[in-house]
C-alpha cells in the first residue's frame, strides 16, 4: 500500500523523502500512517525495481529528491484502476464483542473513542479551513475534485461515527 501511496505523490512531482512524508501526514494522514522506519524501505524498494529514480543534490548533505519513472506511473495507474475493495476497522470488531466485557470498561473504552472522534472533526474542520482558501487560489478547482471529496469523506465519517458511539452507549 505505502509503495502505491508514494507512486501517487509522485505523479505531482519530485519530491524528497521528507517532503512525501510530510504529505502523507497533511493529506491522507487521516486514515493511513506512514513512519520514516516504513517510507525510506519502501522508497528503496521502489528505486531496486525502477519505479523511481533517485537524485542526490549537491547542495544539501543526503538530500535525495524521487522522481516517478514511466515504469512506475504504469504500475500506479493499473493499481488505481483496480476495483475498490471495503476494508474493516479494528474498532468495529472490537465493539462487536464488547457484550463481553464490563459496563465501566465500555463506557470508558467508548468515552475514550468520542474524545478521539472530536478531535479528528475539529482537525478536519481545520484542514477544510486551509483548503477553502487554498482552492479561491487555484485555477481549477475542479481539479481536486476527487481529493476534495476524500476530505469531505473524511468528515462525514467522523461526525457519523461520534453519533453512532453516542448511540450506542446510550442504548439507542
Amino acid at each position: 500500500m505505502l509503495e502505491n501511496i508514494i507512486l501517487g505523490l509522485l505523479m505531482e512531482g519530485e519530491l524528497s523523502g521528507y517532503d512525501i512524508k510530510k504529505t502523507i501526514d497533511s493529506t491522507i494522514g487521516m486514515f493511513y500512517k506512514a513512519s520514516y522506519g516504513s517510507l525510506y524501505p519502501a522508497l528503496g524498494r521502489l528505486t531496486s525495481k525502477g519505479l523511481v529514480s533517485v537524485t542526490e543534490l549537491e547542495n544539501s548533505k543526503n538530500k535525495k529528491l524521487y522522481r516517478i519513472l514511466p515504469s512506475g506511473k504504469e504500475m500506479f495507474l493499473a493499481w488505481l484502476a483496480e476495483p475498490l475493495q471495503i476494508s474493516l476497522n479494528e474498532h468495529l470488531l472490537k465493539i462487536f464483542f464488547y457484550d463481553y466485557l464490563d459496563e465501566e470498561t465500555r463506557q470508558v473504552r467508548l468515552n475514550e473513542y468520542g474524545v478521539k472522534l472530536e478531535t479528528e472533526i475539529r482537525r478536519m474542520q481545520a484542514v477544510e479551513q486551509i483548503v477553502t482558501q487554498e482552492l479561491k487560489q487555484v485555477e481549477d478547482p475542479n481539479s481536486y475534485y476527487y481529493r476534495v471529496s476524500v476530505l469531505t469523506y473524511g468528515s462525514s465519517h467522523f461526525q457519523m461515527s461520534k453519533q453512532w458511539i453516542q448511540n450506542i452507549k446510550e442504548r439507542k
